[in-house]
């Protein structure tokens, strides 16, 4: 099957070898977490006791939407939390990070990031623009990974600061060149932490995350694990949307930032996208597998082809992105190009790099998807900075992302 289409797509013969060698050391890996995954879905909706008639949702204000209460109470049961916020009117996952800062940090007291800098876009909205967090008083302090890994003696002895109101982890790399972060070590942090500052809030950015592990950063302490819905936990379905789950008194803290004090969680209409949602979740364990086989391929073909590719083929995952390093701008395009190429939307476009808000670099992406932004969906993304790394996210099908890998791949040649 690969050498055939290959031969369609006009590979050359090198970049085919490499090819079928990648094809026969991803082919044997197993994927017992999205197995498992998938069972923890199937037993939530049982539990849930959905109707047809739920799936309608509404208009106007939202009271009362059956689809989303629905929708929020699996996300809380999946990630083992009191309570879940997820809206179509949170547009982004860093929206709703945002909102979730503003409603737990108060002004004059500290936000401490303990995985170095945040993304690009995350610390525009922090830092740098013109109506940013600091400017309404808000402090804000960080501490960067040390290889890879958390520095916890630096973590404890900064909280001994009393106006430290948070804790912020970013689980996936953003755009850094270092590893996104599993569960695990996540867990024995939280502990440290609520040893001595059990009055913290922990929050998570849990974008790339979902469903890749067993475990959620909520089922190992985090008060609060943030995310888009147009990424894993979509399926390729849901539309639009962010996602908080958590502890209930910061979730409807939120909520009354996000609509207005006294308002809480009552409002917010599903527009008649609730059957998407709620069906996107139903499938997203599996498609959460394709992307992770689609990746482990990628990983191993541009390891094949001497790159640095991050993490290996059939390395523990704990996020939907792949890291190629390709050392030049130029490189950088040229995978871009040949990516493109594998799109299903916008297929014949050639990607140009751009200045995208939030980001310092202009930014180079190759997407095609149905939905705009859904980073679950096959695409790269990198901004144009040493070291000249591209991301690879998502994929509905392994075969898409095999395809792309592979035309990525001729473009480079």
């Amino acid at each position: 099957m690969l050498n055939g289409l290959c031969g369609r797509l006009g590979i050359a013969a090198p970049i085919a070898r490499a090819g079928a060698r990648a094809f026969e050391r991803a082919a044997s890996l197993r994927y017992e977490a999205q197995a498992f995954n998938r069972l923890r879905v199937v037993e939530a909706f049982m539990a849930q006791g959905i109707n047809e008639s739920d799936l309608a949702g509404s208009v106007g204000y939202g009271y009362d939407d059956a689809a989303r209460e629905h929708y929020e109470a699996l996300l809380a049961d999946l990630f083992g939390a009191q309570a879940a916020l997820a809206r179509l009117s949170l547009v982004s996952g860093t929206h709703a990070i945002v909102a979730a800062i503003r409603a737990v940090v108060a002004s004059g007291k500290t936000l401490l990031c303990v995985t170095g800098a945040p993304y690009d876009t995350l610390r525009n909205a922090i830092l740098d623009a013109p109506d940013a967090l600091v400017r309404s008083g808000l402090k804000y302090e960080q501490i960067a990974l040390r290889g890879g890994a958390f520095d916890t003696a630096a973590i404890l002895e900064q909280l001994v600061d009393p106006d430290v109101a948070a804790i912020f982890v970013q689980r996936s790399r953003g755009y850094a060149p270092r590893p996104s972060l599993d569960i695990e070590p996540c867990e024995a942090l939280f502990a440290q932490i609520r040893s001595v500052r059990p009055d913290i809030a922990i929050l998570v950015d849990n974008c790339y995350g979902e469903l890749v592990e067993t475990r959620e950063p909520t089922h190992v302490g985090a008060d609060l694990a943030i995310g888009s819905l147009i990424k894993n936990l979509g399926g390729g379905i849901a539309p639009a949307g962010a996602y908080l789950a958590g502890r209930l008194e910061l979730i409807e803290r939120v909520a009354a930032h996000h609509y207005a004090p006294g308002l809480r969680r009552a409002l917010g209409p599903t527009l008649g996208v609730g059957r998407a949602l709620l069906q996107g979740l139903f499938v997203a364990p599996l498609i959460v597998e394709q992307t992770l086989r689609g990746l482990d391929f990628a990983a191993a073909l541009f390891s094949e082809l001497g790159y640095t590719v991050d993490p290996q083929c059939g390395a523990y995952r704990t996020d939907t992105v792949q890291s190629i390093r390709l050392g030049s701008a130029q490189r950088v395009q040229s995978f871009a190009d040949g990516l493109q190429r594998a799109m299903p939307v916008n297929a014949r476009f050639r990607p140009e790099p751009g200045a995208v808000p939030g980001y310092a670099e202009p930014v180079l992406m190759s997407s095609g998807a149905f939905i705009s932004g859904a980073t679950i969906e096959l695409s790269c993304d990198a901004p144009l900075r040493e070291p000249f790394e591209v991301y690879l996210q998502g994929g509905l099908l392994t075969e898409h992302t095999i395809v792309g890998a592979l035309l990525a791949a001729q473009a480079l040649a």
